[in-house]
């Protein structure tokens, strides 16, 4: 946290704020109003002010950071994005994947690239909340279960707690799974809380999780928190991975891949 001396005056207060939620990605009412010895409800206007300007946005209880966060694309904008740093990334993916392996593929754009690869491998079970990679997957040699859930248009994927059903019941060798953004202090974010629930909760069911990111997801934060790094196992990217993640990670017990 930001350790200058509280301003008084309003815009200098208000400026100190968005610098905290800049550098947090994320801050609860609660925090910013112990840290600037104001009261909620100043705390409240200066927010409401900084959302108008275009700062940061309102949510429940905070404020998130518009600063350095990503918006999430529909899926088939998402899937022409960084096309050929995600192909490369899913070949590595491949290369992780054993004999008679049982897999989780999640909603992401690079994750649908794995899937891909996968058509001719009659000795994997794959599960997935991916409409995409199921669709992807539906004629050829892999077994499919589908988790089941609600329906998230934007990203193609069935999502919060019906997911349970399924995911609860299955323990996966290997997870594989993209995100919206990345950072050491944060973790792992999304856009979207029953996309966050269905994350987790397999990031707990997984023997192995292995994050599928490219280096633009690097150092943003979105609204919703999937997990600390703790839950991750391996991390693929791209070269232009910013050099702390492959220097920290690995210090945590990471594996970092950069292709």
């Amino acid at each position: 946290m930001i350790r200058e001396a509280c301003p008084t005056l309003a815009p200098q207060r208000r400026e100190h704020i968005r610098l905290l939620v800049r550098e947090s990605g994320v801050a609860r009412v609660e925090d910013l109003r112990r840290e600037l010895k104001v009261s909620v409800a100043t705390i409240r206007r200066d927010l409401e002010v900084l959302e108008e300007e275009g700062k940061l946005r309102r949510v429940h209880g905070g404020a998130v950071s518009t600063e350095n966060r990503l918006d999430e694309a529909v899926f088939d904008d998402k899937t022409n994005q960084f096309s050929k740093q995600k192909r490369a990334i899913a070949e590595e993916a491949y290369q992780l994947i054993g004999q008679e392996e049982s897999l989780f593929l999640d909603g992401g754009s690079t994750t649908l690239c794995l899937a891909r690869l996968l058509k001719n491998r009659n000795d994997l079970t794959v599960v997935t909340n991916s409409l995409r990679a199921a669709a992807e997957l539906a004629n050829s040699e892999p077994r499919v279960i589908l988790t089941g859930g609600e329906l998230r248009k934007i990203s193609q994927t069935m999502v919060g707690p019906l997911t349970s059903a399924v995911l609860s019941q299955v323990r996966v060798d290997r997870a594989f799974m993209g995100t919206m953004g990345f950072c050491l202090k944060n973790g792992l974010t999304t856009t979207d809380p029953n996309e966050a629930f269905v994350k987790g909760l397999v990031a707990e069911q997984a023997v192995q999780v292995v994050l599928l990111a490219d280096s633009s997801k690097a150092e943003k934060v979105s609204f919703a928190r999937v997990s600390d790094w703790d839950k991750v196992d391996i991390l693929v990217s791209d070269q232009k991975l910013p050099p702390i993640f492959t220097k920290s990670l690995p210090k945590r017990g990471l594996k970092v891949c950069v292709v």
